[in-house]
């Protein structure tokens, strides 16, 4: 599993979360709402320090990470965090591991 973050989605951090350098945002699994992965629960983001990180993404040093207690939700997928114009809010997108060419 990896995570990638565009540039749109990293400035939404910066200027929502107010996420700085140094920093670190993680995704993680909260009960309600549903997901293309599993339903009744989706994914939730919060600044946080990494405790056991599973997945780490390093980008413009803040570091994005998924906790070892929530790598189940993904489910054999790569995480893509993009931003929704429309929404003006991070869309995610799951990337399923065997479809991604080397």
């Amino acid at each position: 599993m990896n995570i990638t973050v565009t540039d749109e989605a990293k400035k939404w951090f910066k200027e929502e979360m107010q996420v700085q350098a140094g920093g670190s945002v993680r995704f993680y699994v909260r009960y309600g709402g549903s997901s293309p992965l599993h339903d009744g629960f989706s994914l939730g983001v919060t600044k946080d320090d990494p405790i056991e990180p599973v997945v780490t993404a390093t980008y413009d040093d803040v570091t994005y990470f998924v906790e070892e207690k929530d790598v189940w939700y993904f489910d054999g997928h790569h995480l893509k965090v993009a931003f929704d114009e429309k929404l003006k809010e991070p869309a995610y997108e799951y990337i399923k591991e065997s479809d991604v060419k080397d």
